[in-house]
């Protein structure tokens, strides 16, 4: 059981320059005995809403370095806390505030929304177990305009798809990676790592861009890339919910539509899914 959605911000100040992260967290316990479940007996339950405040307490005693650290925080709390406390889990994600810059300086105060990707992590433990972590993002829509393509797949009765060697290739990405046991890793710096590799295999070199074959090599090359780059992750899951586009015919208007105009497939749209790891850790 536990708390979900506890959604506050955080406001640091360094004498004028101000810094902030908004956050949205979910932590779940799980007791020694199921003897509220059973008897119900309360005696052992933490309230959901002491849950809460101690979330926000944390927040206000430690601040929020990174989100990992954060994570592993609350962890730790209940741990070292409340002994009847068998098992926690804990999940944070970020509001993407970037600070606002007008010729290039930087705000001091003032801060932009910016819907490219959404940031979060998950920590768990057992009492006498390690401390897991987990990071990814979430919700980063990409999209590349040409060389994409779908050829050569399986054909029967029922294939009506024309085959493609020029297409858009769009999509909402869901990328998840585990660290498995917690080290002191640079969490902020890895993540930013993970999501340049994430925009490199994706888009290719910026002067030609690099040729997918299937949204399926797509997700391969993101995750071959991040494990060759950063070694500090052990898995890697990626989720790719495509986004089609249909040529709109123009030809009752009198006009040739050379693929300008497009109109999006809203439903029902693809989905190709991977986790990839390193054998060693498959085999731990």
């Amino acid at each position: 059981y536990g708390k979900n959605t506890i959604k506050f911000l955080r406001l640091h100040r360094e004498g004028k320059k101000h810094f902030v992260k908004e956050v949205e967290v979910c932590a779940h316990l799980r007791l020694t005995s199921p003897q509220e479940y059973l008897e119900g007996n309360n005696s052992l339950v933490i309230p959901t809403d002491t849950i809460k405040n101690i979330v926000l307490v944390l927040a206000k005693k430690n601040g929020i370095p990174s989100l990992e650290q954060f994570a592993i925080d609350i962890c730790n709390h209940f741990m070292t806390t409340f002994c009847q406390v068998a098992y926690v889990k804990t999940y944070v994600q970020e509001v993407p505030w970037q600070r606002l810059h007008e010729d290039g300086v930087p705000h001091i105060h003032s801060f932009i929304c910016v819907p490219d990707g959404i940031r979060f992590c998950e920590a768990e433990q057992c009492r006498n177990g390690p401390l897991i972590v987990f990071a990814g993002i979430k919700d980063l829509k990409l999209m590349k305009t040409t060389q994409s393509g779908f050829e050569g797949f399986y054909k029967n009765e029922h294939t009506t798809l024309p085959e493609r060697h020029d297409r858009i290739l769009c999509g909402e990405l869901f990328c998840k990676w585990s660290y498995g046991e917690c080290k002191d890793f640079d969490f902020d710096c890895i993540w930013k790592k993970i999501r340049e590799c994430i925009l490199e295999a994706f888009a290719g070199p910026p002067d030609c861009g690099e040729y997918s074959p299937s949204y399926q090599k797509t997700v391969n090359c993101i995750q071959m890339l991040v494990l060759s780059r950063v070694s500090q992750v052990q898995v890697i899951e990626v989720v790719l919910n495509n986004t089609f586009y249909n040529v709109v015919d123009m030809k009752n208007l009198g006009l040739t539509n050379d693929k300008e105009v497009l109109v999006p497939v809203e439903a029902p749209y693809g989905s190709c899914a991977c986790t990839l790891g390193r054998k060693k850790f498959f085999e731990a």
